[in-house]
């Protein structure tokens, strides 16, 4: 299950927005690489949507069925808002609806048989 928390407006180059819903996950724990502590943490995900901000508010809380999955993807680089530093990650997160988590699960490779 995931909830929407919150919500942003994007500009696209042509002068027209939309916005993204923000979902996170429920609470995880991780032992850090550095100190070796676990601390909780909670993946988040931008999902593009065709509502209005108007709508958008109004969905905060929301919970859906699904989860957020951790995604591999060629590196990139990342600025952290808060202190400037510059990252690069190879991986992102994506929000997995509870169908596609069934469908994913259960996929048979089909044979060639010639």
């Amino acid at each position: 299950m995931v909830k929407i928390v919150d919500y942003k407006t994007y500009s696209r180059e042509d002068g027209t927005t939309f916005c993204v819903l923000i979902a996170q996950g429920g609470l995880e724990t991780v032992k850090s690489k550095e100190t070796g502590k676990t601390y909780f943490t909670a993946r988040k995900a931008n999902v593009p949507c065709t509502f209005d901000e108007s709508v958008c508010a109004s969905l905060i809380g929301a919970e859906i069925e699904g989860t957020i999955k951790k995604v591999k993807v060629d590196e990139y680089e990342y600025s952290n808002p808060d202190t400037g530093e510059v990252i690069h990650l190879s991986h992102r997160y994506e929000f997995v609806s509870l169908e596609d988590e069934i469908v994913n699960n259960h996929l048979v490779e089909e044979e060639i048989v010639s």
